[in-house]
């Protein structure tokens, strides 16, 4: 058992990590936009002025959207650590099937740890829709495929 979470909480900090450097990447773009968007107040070259600003003003909500999306993200993981391990399948599941395995928690996609491939998916993805409530040993069928739930940790 001990084995078991040592592995989730590896596949925990993979996510914490892959969600962090979104951050920084994001973080670093809204400071360049708002560099930008400084040195284009020094300038006043007319329409293309006006269309620097609003092309950089775009760029700007779609950072924000970004920066929405992580912290719904680091909300989720927050969550993640007070749950309690269930037979059926929730948020913070390690879920290992006929077809892949799973950790149901933020998408960040393929992880890999000790040579084995890990998906970790957000609950609100299809795949995470078809899990959420199940438990060892029920089938799955997702795309035209039918795989088996063997273990839920």
């Amino acid at each position: 058992m001990k084995t078991t979470n040592n592995l989730k909480v590896h596949l925990f900090e993979l996510c914490q990590n892959a969600v962090d450097l979104r951050l920084q990447a994001v973080e670093t773009k809204i400071k360049d936009i708002q560099e930008s968007l400084a040195s284009e107040t020094k300038s006043s070259a007319g329409d293309k002025h006006e269309t620097g600003r609003a092309m950089l003003q775009l760029e700007r909500e779609k950072a924000g959207q970004q920066l929405a999306q992580i912290e719904k993200s680091n909300r989720i993981l927050s969550q993640i650590k007070r749950i309690k391990p269930s037979k059926n399948i929730g948020l913070g599941s390690l879920v290992l099937t006929t077809n892949a395995n799973y950790y149901i928690a933020v998408s960040v996609g393929e992880l890999h740890v000790n040579e084995t491939t890990y998906y970790a998916i957000s609950a609100d993805t299809p795949m995470g829709q078809l899990l959420l409530g199940k438990s060892t040993g029920d089938n799955i069928n997702f795309r035209s495929n039918t795989f088996k739930i063997t273990e839920v940790l």
